[in-house]
Parts: C-alpha cells; sequence; structure tokens
C-alpha cells in the first residue's frame, strides 16, 4: 500500500512538471513558442499561447499540491489531443518542421494522454 501511494504521488509529480515547466518556457521563450505556433497556421496565436501558459503552470501547480487532479488531468489531456493535432501533425508538411519528429511528439503526446487518463480515473475512485 505505501508502495502504491509513492508511485502515484511520483507519478503526478513528474506530471505536473511536464507541464509546469513548458507553461513557464512558453513566457521565457515567447518569440520562439509564437514562431512555432504561426508556422502552423494557428489563428489567435499570441492569446492562445498566453492561455496555454497559465493554464499549464496553474495546472502544473495544482497537479504538486494535489489539488483538483481530476479537473487538471482531464484538462490536460484535452490540452494535449488538441496540440497535437495543431502542432505536431505530422501529416502536413512545413517548411524547417521534421514529419519524424512530430511523428515521434505525437505518439509520445499519446501516452501523456493516457497517463493523464488513468491520474484522472484513479483520483475520481477517491470521491
Amino acid at each position: 500500500m505505501k508502495l502504491k501511494r509513492i508511485l502515484m504521488h511520483t507519478g503526478r509529480i513528474f506530471l505536473a512538471l511536464y507541464f509546469l515547466i513548458p507553461g513557464i518556457g512558453k513566457f521565457a521563450s515567447w518569440e520562439s513558442q509564437l514562431a512555432l505556433m504561426e508556422t502552423h497556421n494557428i489563428i489567435m496565436a499570441p492569446f492562445l499561447l498566453a492561455i496555454a501558459g497559465v493554464t499549464q503552470i496553474i495546472g502544473g501547480i495544482s497537479l504538486i499540491l494535489n489539488r483538483y487532479v481530476v479537473i487538471c488531468a482531464l484538462g490536460f489531456a484535452a490540452m494535449t489531443i488538441l496540440i497535437n493535432l495543431n502542432l505536431h501533425d505530422f501529416w502536413n508538411v512545413y517548411e524547417g518542421v521534421n514529419a519524424e519528429r512530430e511523428l515521434q511528439n505525437f505518439f509520445k503526446n499519446l501516452g501523456i494522454f493516457a497517463g493523464l487518463l488513468l491520474l484522472a480515473s484513479i483520483n475520481m475512485e477517491k470521491s
């Protein structure tokens, strides 16, 4: 039972860091993040980038603090799918974008998505 708790807390914290650190990075590297979104023809890129950054920071901190875990996990799961479809769209060709790398990112994000669904479902059982 103690090992299960350690594994749950460790997994939750690493998922939190997966979103928190890039959330901070969105503001620290604003221009390059914006350029990436514009390369993929994302409309309202500055607004969406700000929303994504704030969401990742607040949600990441919430997960670290073990608060609102189901809401954060499901929100991050939805965000991950949206990012996958819009920024890791390996089936489209963009100048300067490596399709093989985007394919790898796409499937990596599906694993993150699966982990977020598991985190949400396990925490639903606690309620």
